[in-house]
């Protein structure tokens, strides 16, 4: 009887951290265990990981799984590879709803600091008003109320 094992290494980036899941599909039983890198992880450090690291890894309790018909073409594998490695890069729903926040804060951030940027040039704008106000009150407030026009 062949016994085969079957390990899938998946790494997202989670504010503000790379985060990697590692599956592994024995038979048809489920097993997941998460694991946070640095902040952007290398590939080089993450194959580091692997090779010093995963037998050491807690993964989860083993889930019952359905098991889909594998395609035995290598050209079909290599195709649904390919467009796998195309796809938009974050998987699942929650990893997608993240991007989307991390998104619309960025957004947010932007035009905060934009607004922020603004005030301060008018305020900036308006002291030197006021100042060129004050150098240039006239020659009655140089000289003082001696040589004021009497009318």
């Amino acid at each position: 009887m062949e016994r085969s094992v079957e390990s899938k290494p998946t790494i997202y980036f989670e504010e503000p951290f790379g985060v990697g899941v590692f599956e592994e599909l024995d038979g048809d039983k489920l097993s997941v265990c998460r694991m946070v890198f640095g902040a952007e992880p290398t590939d080089a450090e993450i194959y580091d990981f692997i090779l010093k690291h995963y037998y050491h890894l807690r993964f989860s309790a083993s889930v019952k799984t359905e098991i889909k018909q594998k395609a035995d073409n290598p050209k079909r594998l290599q195709r649904n590879a390919r467009k796998q490695m195309e796809s938009s890069g974050i998987g699942t729903k929650s990893q997608q709803a993240l991007q989307k926040q991390y998104e619309e804060n960025k957004t947010e951030r932007k035009q905060l600091s934009r607004e922020q940027r603004e005030a301060e040039k008018q305020r900036q704008f308006e002291l030197k008003q006021q100042k060129r106000k004050e150098k240039h009150r006239g020659h009655y407030a140089v000289f003082g109320e001696a040589f004021k026009r009497n009318d």
